[in-house]
């Protein structure tokens, strides 16, 4: 046949025999649509061609010309960094996310009051009082409380000698004491939260705002003993709380002591994080006894941002968007307003008064735009305000909005080289302020500022030692969290709902604590000195509190609050994670196919074709077989093949657990088969008899790395790898392999690599 007369090249070969159908670079012709694209190796793509051609006489032509023409298509147009070289990537123009308008925002305000020295202990600060009221004279314990759930009995609290205050201190009056908690508390998620009080007395909750309560039954009517309300708080930072009960304000002065039946006292903090089902109790590790300003949180709904590409991108523009930053300046420039005083540091009436707020509004100006403003700037965007305003309060008003609706502001990177001529060490304000989004998604703080204006970010060296500053910062703690979220494909969590009648004690609660379980398995992973990627794999160690480890089958008090623990038979790390499991299974039975798609596609960064309309066969259709036996039944035909073929071996490994992530050996009545492989870029078989083996093989895969790198580049940089240049995944995957497999390290040189003067 034509198609294989010898020839010199894979070129040739293609030109003479694949062009007709596929178009001359791959791109597809009317007769074969479909582009010549994908992620297969070199070896992996000579062996489906020498399977598949030529078409009326596939296997025909020698290893040498399949060889050859599977190497031309892979360099030339198919793979990856070949699509690269053909339409080069570029950064995109992009406007603040909509997390990170909101940080921003927090942020450029917050910049505005005062540092707080946080405390190293963990809960609040408790005082209690011997009286009904929140009175100083009256206090008998002050102390910090880790958490707030506490049973008092009909006696009151009893006082605690190491913190009486004096020595011949009264006894509680069981029948009229108060308690006031005060603190900070830290939102890891951005959404609403439902805080709830727990208690059979009068109450007070404040959230964010030391002026307004968030719930207010002080005074008391009815048999109410559960009270809620909700507030939107954004991740990565601290909030003022404060907590207060009384018990007496119920009690009738011409009703005798002796009269009354002695009413039980208990009361307990509780909360509902967003994308949560239950309510929990908030834990010591979000509450310290540090009262802290509270935060600018903007309420403003937004468009939400584009996630086509696999990250949330700031490129949609639309009426909708345009209206939503118009109405949120609106917004803040009313909070500004409402906090003036104490933001600008100029009480009204005070001597020179339009002076100190034009030199805020100037300053304001300068950290909106995250750099210093030229003349021009000055005039326009603050002296003009004050010169036409009516009345101070307006010029302010005009100024911030003014600046918020400006495009310096919404579009931190398009206008970096506008004021380069009149704003020395203008490439490295840029360069604070790239670090600042890819690390924060927010402002550059005051010492990266300060670094820009001292032309201290020049060199790589200098970028490198501020971002890793710069991840000791809770926000960065939080980016680098949501990003490995995404990596594992949970970063948009499921309602985890299990089947009642076979799954009766999986509840809201332990949903929630499954979740809570992965983020601080996460966290401990990251964090650790060695920040070992590997880790995430080869962890035989698991998170449980009391909860989880009676559903497990660990032994732990019932009350226990979360540790670590070895838990037989989950010794692969995230790949066995309890939440991972119950997530990639369907409500009553596993699921191989959820499981094998979360390999391939998070771990392996396999892109797979689209589904075609699918629905799994019910066990009760074939009773007498196993779902390892059911979905290779259903997935056998030739549609199907070809990607099930690769999906299937992977998820058939974890079938020694259910749908709710607990060990089990049978399946239908018959031992299950654990057994799995997967075909490497090179064409080599690695097998698997149980999870811990896949874990090993991810843990050291090049390919596994590689993916790692790029989508943890992706969901902190929000742009594409190869934009930054064609090399960089390799450079990057050279600097991961030096470091260890360091996640820090990676972080700290893709900010570097994002960051660098272009």
């Amino acid at each position: 046949m034509a198609w294989c007369a010898p020839v010199e090249t894979g070129r040739a070969i293609f030109k003479e025999e694949c062009a007709r159908c596929h178009g001359p670079m791959g791109q597809g012709t009317k007769k074969t649509t479909r582009p010549l694209v994908g992620e297969k190796s070199p070896f992996q793509l000579y062996e489906l061609i020498k399977r598949e051609m030529p078409k009326d006489d596939p296997g025909s032509c020698t290893d040498d010309e399949y060889r050859k023409v599977a190497a031309y298509i892979h360099d030339a147009f198919y793979s990856p960094d070949a699509q690269a070289r053909l339409h080069p990537p570029q950064i995109a123009l992009s406007h603040l996310t909509v997390s990170q308008y909101r940080n921003t925002v927090a942020d450029l305000i917050g910049s505005f009051r005062p540092l707080v020295k946080t405390d190293a202990r963990r809960g609040l600060r408790g005082e209690y009082f011997n009286s009904r009221d929140v009175r100083r004279d009256k206090r008998l314990i002050d102390r910090v409380d880790p958490v707030v759930n506490f049973d008092f009995g009909t006696d009151g609290p009893e006082t605690d000698p190491e913190y009486v205050e004096a020595a011949d201190s009264p006894k509680f009056d069981p029948d009229q004491f108060s308690i006031q908690w005060e603190g900070s508390v830290f939102a890891d998620q951005t959404g609403n939260y439902d805080f709830v009080v727990h208690t059979d007395q009068a109450l007070r909750l404040w959230v964010n705002d030391a002026k307004k309560p968030l719930i207010d039954a002080m005074v008391k009517s009815g048999s109410d003993t559960e009270y809620r309300d909700t507030i939107f708080l954004i991740a990565g930072h601290s909030y003022p709380i404060r907590l207060q009960i009384s018990k007496g304000r119920e009690i009738q002065k011409n009703k005798k002591q002796a009269a009354r039946k002695p009413v039980r006292e208990s009361v307990s903090l509780m909360w509902r994080p967003p994308g949560r089902r239950g309510d929990a109790l908030i834990a010591d590790r979000y509450l310290s006894p540090t009262t802290v300003p509270e935060v600018a949180v903007v309420q403003t709904p937004f468009p939400p941002d584009d996630r086509s590409y696999g990250w949330e991108r700031g490129t949609a523009v639309s009426k909708e968007w345009f209206g939503a930053t118009v109405d949120a300046a609106l917004e803040v420039a009313g909070y500004v307003d409402a906090h003036l005083s104490e933001l600008s540091g100029v009480e009204d009436g005070a001597r020179n008064r339009g002076r100190k707020l034009r030199e805020f509004c100037r300053q304001f100006a300068q950290r909106a735009f995250r750099r210093p403003l030229t003349d021009t700037e000055v005039k326009e965007l603050v002296d003009r305000q004050f010169e036409e305003a009516p009345d101070l309060r307006t010029a302010v008003k005009r100024a911030v909005i003014r600046l918020l609706i400006a495009p310096e502001f919404l579009y931190p990177d398009a206008f970096e080289n506008l004021a380069s001529a009149a704003v020395p060490h203008s490439g490295q304000y840029a360069a604070a302020s790239r670090l600042a989004l890819v690390l924060w998604d927010s402002l550059p703080d005051k010492a990266l500022l300060n670094a820009a204006a001292e032309g201290s970010l020049a060199s790589r060296e200098q970028i490198v030692r501020q971002a890793t500053r710069m991840l000791d910062d809770p926000r960065a703690r939080l980016k680098i969290r949501q990003a490995l979220l995404a990596w594992l494909r949970v970063d948009q969590p499921p309602d985890l709902v299990k089947d009642e009648k076979k799954f009766p004690d999986f509840d809201s609660a332990t949903a929630t604590d499954l979740r809570t379980s992965l983020d601080l398995f996460l966290d401990d992973v990251v964090s650790s000195d060695s920040s070992d990627f590997r880790q995430l794999f080869l962890s035989d160690q698991v998170y449980l509190n009391g909860r989880l480890a009676r559903f497990y089958g660990a032994d732990l008090p019932q009350d226990a609050p979360f540790t670590k623990v070895k838990l037989s038979g989950y010794g692969a790390g995230v790949l066995t994670q309890p939440y991972m499991l119950a997530t990639f299974a369907y409500p009553a039975e596993s699921s191989p196919i959820h499981r094998g798609v979360f390999i391939i596609r998070g771990i392996l960064g396999y892109t797979l074709s689209p589904p075609a309309n699918f629905v799994p066969l019910a066990p009760e259709s074939h009773p007498e077989l196993t779902t390892r036996q059911r979905v290779m039944l259903q997935t056998s035909s030739e549609s199907c093949s070809s990607c099930h073929a690769i999906i299937n071996p992977l998820g058939f490994t974890f079938e020694g657990f259910d749908a709710v992530g607990r060990l089990r050996q049978m399946d239908r009545g018959k031992p299950i088969d654990t057994s799995g492989y997967y075909e490497t870029p090179d064409g080599s078989i690695a097998h698997f008899a149980r999870p811990r083996d896949l874990a090993e093989f991810l843990a050291n895969s090049d390919q596994a790395h590689d993916a790692f790198v790029q989508q943890l580049f992706q969901q902190l940089v929000k742009q594409p790898v190869r934009a930054y240049g064609l090399d960089e995944p390799q450079k990057l995957d050279a600097v991961f392999a030096r470091s260890g497999y360091n996640i820090r390290t990676l972080a700290v040189e893709i900010a570097a690599a994002a960051s660098l003067p272009r």
